[in-house]
């Protein structure tokens, strides 16, 4: 599934603090976005991957998206032993000086987002906006069950790096219980081929011991959350962000997978709820400076034809008809339900 857009990624190093060597990529164009994933991830196979190229694709239309592997995982140095709390932020801030932002939006997923909270918490000059899906604050993915999270470690130790995927397919089932075989196939591999049996036994013990909840009173950006509302694997924790969180804002999203697929009605909801909320840090262009395609479609719009039809009129698929559809209501600087007849009406003055 490599395309031009992995090619069009930028994958650069730095240095931690400590020596290890830190992977880190840009792609997309906009305001910038700094994402804090999850500890699966793995900057050039994420690119192949029917799990998370949808991500890939339209965070890059929305925003210049700036993502990296964490210590011990991906395209970053594995040969590490320190994964606590302290070490990973001050990853993150060596990661932002070395990206040179000065203040951006930043995105904590699932397990990254006790470190984008704790980054917002403590540098708050330099978050203008954050974003929150599938996030915890405090401890694994099982909350407050000891037992269960001994019954994964033990999965760890004995089916990590194995060939047979039969115990990475507890982890990947509640990951995304709704995906396809191929998807769950890539999600098993992905977790063999992102880290080391240790790495990743070390780093779910450190996590587990992480606790950032008293200092989510502390974060000043306006936060917007975006959780499925039947995600297993962070149960409740939209909720319970939100509400501590100062003026957050919560949005559920229908949906029992914590990693959103492409083709489930949650995803375009997640996508459109997070570039309306980017959009006030991204400037309004004139109208001349759509491309020639968005200034077609939003053409073919005023003669009343539908998504549909301009798909069909264009040879195009109705997805990507979408996506030149938000990326003018961005540029324009338009959002919500009127954003539609407003981008027609300024292409057409």
């Amino acid at each position: 599934m490599e395309g031009p857009d992995a090619v069009q990624q930028e994958v650069r190093f730095c240095r931690a603090d400590d020596g290890v060597r830190l992977a880190w990529a840009r792609h997309g164009s906009g305001p910038p976005l700094l994402i804090v994933s999850c500890w699966l991830s793995h900057l050039r196979h994420d690119w192949q991957s029917p799990v998370w190229r949808h991500f890939l694709d339209d965070l890059g239309d929305i925003a210049t998206v700036v993502r990296y592997d964490e210590r011990g995982f991906g395209m970053s140095d594995w040969d590490v032993t320190d994964f606590s709390l302290e070490r990973r932020l001050a990853d993150l801030e060596q990661l932002v000086e070395a990206a040179g932002l000065d203040r951006c939006a930043v995105l904590g997923m699932s397990g990254g987002a006790p470190i984008a909270l704790a980054y917002a918490a403590k540098h708050p000059e330099r978050v203008s906006r954050l974003v929150l899906y599938g996030a915890i604050a405090r401890g694994g993915y099982i909350d407050d069950d000891d037992a269960a999270e001994q019954a994964f470690l033990a999965m760890t130790r004995a089916g990590w790096a194995r060939p047979d995927p039969v115990f990475r397919r507890a982890f990947t089932t509640i990951f995304i219980p709704d995906a396809t075989e191929e998807q769950m196939a890539w999600m098993d591999e992905l977790q063999r081929t992102s880290t080391s049996t240790d790495n990743a036994i070390n780093s779910r013990i450190a996590r587990y011991e992480i606790d950032v909840s008293d200092r989510l009173p502390a974060i000043s950006a306006p936060t917007l959350v975006l959780h499925a509302d039947d995600d297993r694997a962070a149960a409740g924790w939209g909720q319970r962000l939100a509400a501590q969180i100062p003026d957050a804002r919560l949005v559920l999203l229908p949906s029992r997978n914590h990693i959103l697929l492409a083709d489930e009605p949650a995803w375009p909801l997640f996508r459109d709820e997070l570039a309306a909320f980017l959009a006030e840090d991204r400037p309004a262009v004139p109208a001349s400076h759509l491309s020639d395609r968005e200034r077609e479609i939003l053409l073919l719009a005023a003669e009343g034809l539908d998504n549909a039809a301009i798909a069909e009129r264009l040879t195009l698929s109705v997805r990507t008809i979408e996506r030149h559809f938000q990326n003018a209501y961005l540029k324009l600087g338009l959002t919500g339900r009127t954003a539609r007849a407003a981008a027609v009406a300024r292409v057409l003055a």
